[in-house]
């Protein structure tokens, strides 16, 4: 789709042209029959060149392209209006350029609040290199959160004060939805203050995607879901907004497990292989249940959580379920995740979920 795009501005952007051509008398052009000046001739020359930019940055992702994109449009679409009669359709790739760019557009400005909500939380949280996490601090820990964090590797190294994961995802938009959109994620975490901004690129089809951000931060949750990163189609805040947003900080606490540690985490054991984790922080309180095998590896947390920020939304249980574990830096983390919510008409398993990355500290930031 997108080389047929480029095919597209390159054959539009190539018949400008003939307007330059026609204006220096070097052809005779049968296709514009008004007359057009010399100054008019280099700005149909103009008009060429920007759609040649356009295309050669959008081919290689370049931030700028959209403005390069909109102002080709804007000049060839003054052209047009300008020599109505022979150019007129010229309006319907215009109009296709010009969607394009604004999709463009509308991805540079998601992107770069998403950069300034990154650098804002992690500014708060980097600190010089943190000491490293010993026995001796997890000594007062429940029996299955201590064994888990000797098990995974993290004693013995540095605590994580910032933390970043690249994420693979199979995501259902709904629960009676059949197929799979495939998606990747990328999430920055902090201990302390706690947070997370995690955002989304999720492609339902060539012409159609969403862009979507979660936030956690100052102990305010967040979430913004756009259409082609123009079309807000979900934008939530609030107090459920808030618990459940912390409830999801305190499940993904397992890819980072010096973070178990929090000031803001009490641990209160239950069995020999489970304890019930609760977080208060800003005001907001939550809790959920950590499961271990007898081994010590994390393999299950459940919360009773809002589903939705409506005035009658009510908590339905939400698990998380570990298939595979892997190595990042040492430390043995849950790699393969899948999240439900078990309903009272039944399980829905909404987000497959891969790790294909994960940094800390100083690396988190590179």
């Amino acid at each position: 789709m997108k080389t047929l795009f480029l095919a597209l501005v390159f054959i539009h952007g190539s018949i400008h042209l003939l307007g330059f051509v026609k204006a220096f008398g070097w052809k005779d052009v049968k296709e514009l029959t008004i007359s057009i000046s010399k100054p008019m001739g280099v700005l149909w020359l103009a008009g060429m060149l920007l759609f040649f930019v356009f295309a050669w940055l959008h081919s290689t992702k370049a931030t700028y392209a959209w403005v390069f994109g909109i102002a080709a449009v804007l000049v060839s679409q003054l052209l047009v209006f300008m020599h109505w009669q022979d150019a007129r359709f010229g309006t319907f790739p215009n109009a296709v350029i010009l969607l394009v760019s604004i999709v463009l557009a509308g991805s540079y400005y998601f992107q770069a609040s998403l950069s300034a909500e990154i650098a804002q939380l992690t500014h708060r949280a980097h600190r010089p290199e943190p000491r490293i996490l010993t026995e001796a601090d997890i000594g007062g820990l429940p029996d299955p959160v201590r064994r888990w964090l000797s098990t995974s590797g993290a004693v013995g190294k540095p605590f994580v004060r910032v933390g970043r994961v690249e994420q693979h995802a199979a995501m259902k938009m709904q629960q009676d939805q059949s197929s799979w959109y495939d998606a990747r994620a990328v999430q920055y975490s902090t201990f302390d203050p706690p947070g997370f901004v995690w955002s989304v690129d999720l492609k339902l089809n060539p012409m159609l995607g969403f862009v979507g951000r979660d936030r956690y931060m100052d102990g305010k949750g967040e979430m913004l879901i756009k259409l082609n990163a123009l079309l807000p189609v979900v934008n939530e805040r609030g107090e459920k907004i808030d618990e459940g947003t912390l409830q999801r900080y305190l499940g993904e606490v397992v890819w980072y497990p010096s973070m178990a540690l929090s000031p803001y985490i009490t641990w209160e054991p239950l069995d020999e292989n489970s304890a019930k984790a609760t977080m208060n922080y800003a005001g907001t309180q939550g809790s959920g249940v950590f499961h271990f095998s007898p081994s010590g590896d994390f393999i299950r947390f459940t919360a009773w959580r809002y589903r939705g920020n409506e005035i009658d939304a009510s908590r339905s249980e939400w698990v998380l379920s570990v298939d595979a574990n892997t190595e990042f830096g040492g430390v043995r983390v849950p790699s393969e995740m899948t999240a439900t919510w078990r309903l009272p008409d039944g399980d829905w398993t909404w987000l497959k979920l891969a790790l294909t990355d994960l940094r800390v500290n100083g690396e988190a930031l590179k």
